[in-house]
Formats: structure tokens, C-alpha cells, sequence
């Protein structure tokens, strides 16, 4: 999805995996392409297929395990190649995320994870894809939905067309937004803070973020190259910066109105989560 990893249950994988590789490979190729590295098809298969036998027999291994074992049959590469190698692996469902380590990734044989391959009709797995982002980000748009999802325009209207009368379009200030005919509209808790995670859903979920991120502000929530910042939000509004990782609230607030001592009770149910 957009050329990034998920954290998906194992009954999703195969059926996220098939609507988003096609992509996902394009995109991949494309970054190969303009680092000026090509990859003949000969090479790519008997390069994944010891990566898949150095999984399979170390069950979690890291890349280091991979250099060990192409060494052994006597290939050698740069770290920027291998890790294309092993990028187009885990897209052909090969590999996929092992055990966790606290500093390094680990890759597992997907079919010794997650299980072997099943197929689905790809207009029963758009359907499932559809549903499973509004049923767990609605309200949201189009644009929203094509942005999250990686796929392209016709895949998303097809995905929304398959829901039928699951799902209905409400109007906001000019924009469409769709909800499914079970979303929650009511019970919002005001006078809250949200202490919010980098590369939380809450934003990289949607397009459409000048909803709760005023557009003058949006530098302080992320920049033009993918990275995001720890944000505060109050009321559902990003509202400022704070510091994970840190014994003492560290909070800046880049609209007025607030204080950092407003946000306490937020801080220590994030120290409380945090230790466990």
C-alpha cells in the first residue's frame, strides 16, 4: 500500500497482498529505475528463492542471515540491492515481518506465518478492502480512500460501487463523504486531548486533513517527503507537538489557547501505557 508495510491479520493478507502488489512492484521498479539499478529476472529468482530457504530453515532471520547465505553460494551485493531483493520478495508473498526484535527487522517464509496461499475474486476482495477503510475510517472520501488504499481511481469507485446500500454519501462543506449505514455520529467526547503517535491513522488514514489539521499548520504535522511528527489534538484538532520517550511532559502548542499543564491527564495515560 503506497509502496509501504502493514500490519494486517493473517485471513487478510493473501487478499490485501493481491489487490496491492501489482502497485506496490510498479512503484518499487520505478524507485529501481531512477537509482539507475536493474535486476534481470534470473538473478531475481535465484536470489529469492535462497532467501526463501534461508527463512524457511531459521524460521526469523535478519539481513544479515540473507548476506551469510548468498555469500555461501558465492553472490555478493550492495545493501540498497539486497534490500530491493528482499522488497520484491515480500510483494510476491515469499516473505514476510518475523518475530519482532527491538532494533532489527526480521523475515519469516509467509507460508510458514501466515499460511498458504488462497485465492479470492478480486471483486469479492475490493469489496472486502472497501468495506474494512470506511467501516473503520468513516466518514471519508473518494480521494481519501484512493489516497490510503494505493489503487487507482476506477479500482476504489468499483470497491464503493460492489458495497451497494451498505453505504451512503453525506455532503460537508462541498466535499462527498461516504458512511456506512452503522457509523457513529454521536458521542463524541469533547474536552479531550489525544496524545498522537507519528504515522498514526488518524491522519495518514485521509487526504482530506485540512479537517482537522488547518493547512498554515501543516508543516509542524508532516513534510513533503512522508515524515511525521508526534501531534497533539484536542476536540479532534491538531493542535500542537509533544515528545514521546521523555520522563517530563514536553508539549508546543503552535495555536493559542492552550497550556501544556491542560494536557496532564493525557500524559500520564500515555506514562501508564507506556510501562506496560
Amino acid at each position: 500500500m503506497r509502496g509501504t508495510w502493514q500490519l494486517v491479520s493473517a485471513k487478510d493478507y493473501w487478499m490485501m497482498l493481491g489487490l496491492c502488489a501489482p502497485k506496490a512492484i510498479a512503484v518499487t521498479k520505478g524507485w529501481m529505475s531512477s537509482n539507475k539499478v536493474s535486476i534481470p529476472n534470473e538473478e531475481l529468482m535465484r536470489v529469492r528463492d535462497i532467501l526463501a530457504r534461508t527463512a524457511a530453515e531459521g524460521g526469523s532471520v535478519t539481513k544479515e542471515d540473507f548476506v551469510r547465505a548468498l555469500d555461501g553460494k558465492g553472490i555478493r551485493m550492495d545493501d540498497h540491492r539486497l534490500s530491493y531483493h528482499i522488497r520484491m520478495a515480500e510483494m510476491a508473498g515469499t516473505l514476510c515481518s518475523g518475530e519482532l526484535l527491538p532494533m532489527k527487522a526480521t523475515y519469516a517464509l509467509t507460508a510458514n506465518k501466515v499460511g498458504t496461499r488462497t485465492e479470492m475474486d478480486r471483486d469479492e476482495a475490493l469489496m472486502r478492502f472497501t468495506c474494512k477503510y470506511f467501516q473503520s475510517r468513516q466518514p471519508a472520501t473518494l480521494e481519501d480512500f484512493v489516497w490510503w488504499s494505493g489503487l487507482n481511481i476506477s479500482d476504489c469507485r468499483r470497491g464503493i460501487a460492489l458495497l451497494g446500500n451498505c453505504i451512503h454519501v453525506e455532503k460537508w462543506n462541498g466535499r462527498e463523504f461516504y458512511m456506512t449505514d452503522h457509523c457513529r455520529t454521536r458521542g463524541f467526547r469533547k474536552g479531550k486531548f489525544l496524545l498522537i503517535s507519528p504515522y498514526d491513522e488518524y491522519l495518514i488514514s485521509y487526504k482530506s486533513r485540512d479537517i482537522v489539521l488547518p493547512s498554515e499548520y501543516r508543516h509542524h504535522a508532516h513534510n513533503n517527503s512522508g515524515i511525521f511528527q508526534p501531534i497533539v489534538a484536542f476536540d479532534g484538532t491538531i493542535c500542537g507537538n509533544w515528545t514521546p520517550f521523555k520522563e517530563e511532559c514536553q508539549v508546543s502548542f503552535f495555536t493559542d489557547g492552550y497550556r501544556a499543564e491542560d494536557l496532564m491527564e493525557a500524559w500520564q495515560a500515555y506514562k501508564v501505557y507506556r510501562t506496560k
